[in-house]
C-alpha cells in the first residue's frame, strides 16, 4: 500500500501538499587515507566510511498547495539542533540526520512581493550514532 507521503524527517513531511522534492542527491564517502612512501607511490588504507549526505530540491507553489511558511518550517527544524529520524514512503529507515542547511529562491513575485514560486533545497547529514 502506498504511503501519503515521499519522506518524513522528524515529524516533518515531504508530500505533494506540502514541500513534494523533485530531486534527492545522495553521497558516500569512503575513507583512504594516503601513507607517504619514499620513492613509491603513496599507499592508501581503508579507514572506514566517511560522511554521507542528502541533498533534497524542488519547487513549492505557495498558492496551490502547502503555503508560504514550508521553508521557514524547515529552518525552525535545523534551529532546533536535534538529529532526527528519516523514513521514506516505501517505509524504509534511513537512520539518523541533521539539517545542515536550508536554501530557497523566490520567483514570479506578486505586487506586495510575495512569491508565486519558491525553489528550495535542503542539505542534510547522516548523524552517526555509536550504538
Amino acid at each position: 500500500m502506498a504511503s501519503s507521503y515521499m519522506m518524513r524527517l522528524g515529524d516533518y513531511t515531504f508530500s505533494l501538499n506540502t514541500a513534494a522534492y523533485q530531486q534527492l542527491r545522495r553521497q558516500t564517502e569512503y575513507r583512504w587515507p594516503a601513507q607517504q612512501r619514499i620513492g613509491r607511490l603513496p599507499a592508501r588504507q581503508f579507514t572506514g566510511p566517511g560522511q554521507e549526505t542528502l541533498s533534497l530540491s524542488g519547487t513549492l507553489y505557495p498558492q496551490f498547495r502547502g503555503g508560504t511558511g514550508q521553508v521557514d518550517a524547515m529552518r525552525q527544524k535545523a534551529g532546533r539542533g536535534q538529529p532526527m529520524t528519516l523514513v521514506d514512503g516505501a517505509g524504509r529507515v534511513w537512520g539518523k540526520w541533521v539539517i545542515t542547511r536550508v536554501g530557497e529562491t523566490q520567483r514570479v513575485l506578486f505586487a506586495d512581493g510575495a512569491p508565486r514560486r519558491i525553489d528550495f533545497r535542503l542539505e542534510l547529514a547522516r548523524y552517526a550514532e555509536d550504538h
